[in-house]
């Protein structure tokens, strides 16, 4: 039976561009190419975990706008069940605008987030973790993420938090998660370096691994410290790469140990770096 993974945080719609650069002030440009997918860090994570054969259901706030229409047909293709928050949510979902650079894969992304489309814990729907193998909360939809992990770790069901980035209430989730996976990017208030392992090991968080690109995975778990290397490839696109290796690590985590789920993780998120978008990849 597959397992089921519960994907709770940011839904977008993503236009992805391929171009020779950003645009400067008051310069058009033609792509060379470009996508239109469901995106966010849960969503991507989701479409992973759905394509390496888990079950995936995605918990975010779509709404009732027609642009939600184009959400739902993208994420159906991959088989992740959708569990609006706020059906009722008239205003346009989150659209991220991202340019990517043919030379390098590198990427430039306007992004609107969740802020505005913040969801209540009474939005939850009732026995959300019913048959739920993994939880994975992004941090974009705090209070519903929070009260999830909690019920979650009552549950004896791990926690995975993506951390891409600091966001202000995090503090509140840090206590249930059991894997943190966070970029170089995610600094806690005055922390830096290795003091962020230090201080995610402070508030509980027993296994933790930043990850830092075409560079070695930092990893803190049952008292140990190393570094893991990633595969060295030619990127075409580094978009959602981040998403896909979390996606990855809930489906790995299931069946093998801290640091060979996060290699296999960067083995997928690699392979996704060599084809532009983010669900060209998939079926290579």
């Amino acid at each position: 039976m597959a397992r089921q993974g519960l994907f709770v945080g940011l839904v977008t719609l993503d236009l992805v561009y391929l171009t020779s650069g950003p645009p400067t002030n008051n310069q058009k440009i033609v792509a060379a190419d470009y996508s239109v997918a469901a995106g966010g860090p849960a969503t991507n994570a989701a479409v992973t975990f759905a394509y390496l054969g888990g079950y995936s259901r995605l918990l975010g706030v779509v709404g009732s706008h027609p642009v939600g229409h184009l959400i739902h047909a993208d994420l159906a293709q991959y088989a992740v069940e959708i569990s609006d928050l706020d059906s009722d949510y008239s205003e346009p979902p989150p659209v991220s605008s991202i340019i990517v650079t043919e030379a390098t894969g590198e990427r430039a992304i306007i992004s609107l987030n969740a802020r505005k489309s913040q969801a209540k814990r009474d939005a939850i729907p009732a026995n959300v973790l019913q048959g739920v193998d993994i939880v994975l909360v992004d941090g974009h939809q705090i209070e519903v993420g929070q009260a999830i992990a909690e019920l979650a770790q009552a549950s004896n069901i791990p926690v995975v938090l993506d951390g891409g980035s600091w966001k202000p209430g995090l503090e509140k989730v840090l206590p249930f998660v059991t894997y943190a996976i966070c970029s170089a990017d995610f600094c806690p208030p005055e922390c830096h370096g290795e003091q962020v392992l230090n201080y995610l090991a402070s508030v509980g968080v027993s296994h933790m691994a930043i990850t830092q690109g075409d560079k070695p995975i930092q990893y803190f778990s049952a008292g140990d410290t190393d570094e893991l290397p990633v595969p060295q490839i030619n990127p075409v696109d580094t978009v959602g790469a981040g998403d896909i290796f979390h996606g990855a690590f809930c489906h790995h985590i299931l069946q093998s140990e801290f640091t060979i789920a996060l290699q296999e993780s960067a083995k997928v998120a690699s392979a996704a770096c060599e084809s532009f978008g983010t669900r060209r990849w998939l079926g290579h």
